[in-house]
């Protein structure tokens, strides 16, 4: 079950990124940013859907309802804040990318926001 749920995040949260880069989006446009197969993205956009956090229209466009958006924004952020720590740690972009893609799933909202505290008491200004 908690690999289910990192997989719709990080469905969800490549949604919200293509959305904003291409406005919109299409299962195959998710086939090429994450190299999953077809039928891979395909079963997973129906489940997204039946879980209420995807609408796809007649011509194959995907977008986020409510519950959807939340989960991706609420990702997305605590992915860039992580990504933002490591790399001031020191950690190259590449590592901290792939680090905080992992841990942006299993942190708990508490301990996110004491980093989100400390980077921006301590790191905000000198990081940007």
């Amino acid at each position: 079950m908690k690999k289910s749920h990192e997989s719709a995040e990080d469905y969800l949260e490549t949604i919200l990124i293509l959305r904003e880069r291409k406005g919109n989006v299409r299962s195959i446009d998710i086939v090429n940013e994450m190299n999953y197969s077809k039928p891979s993205i395909s079963i997973a956009m129906k489940k997204l859907k039946s879980e209420g956090m995807v609408e796809m229209d007649l011509n194959g466009y995907i977008t986020l309802t409510p519950l959807g958006e939340e989960i991706a924004q609420r990702t997305y952020r605590r992915h860039q804040l992580l990504e933002k720590v490591l790399v001031a740690m020191g950690v190259d972009e590449e590592t901290a990318a792939e680090e905080a893609c992992r841990i942006e799933h299993v942190i708990d909202e508490n301990t996110y926001e004491k980093i989100n505290e400390f980077y921006e008491k301590h790191m905000s200004g000198a990081n940007q």
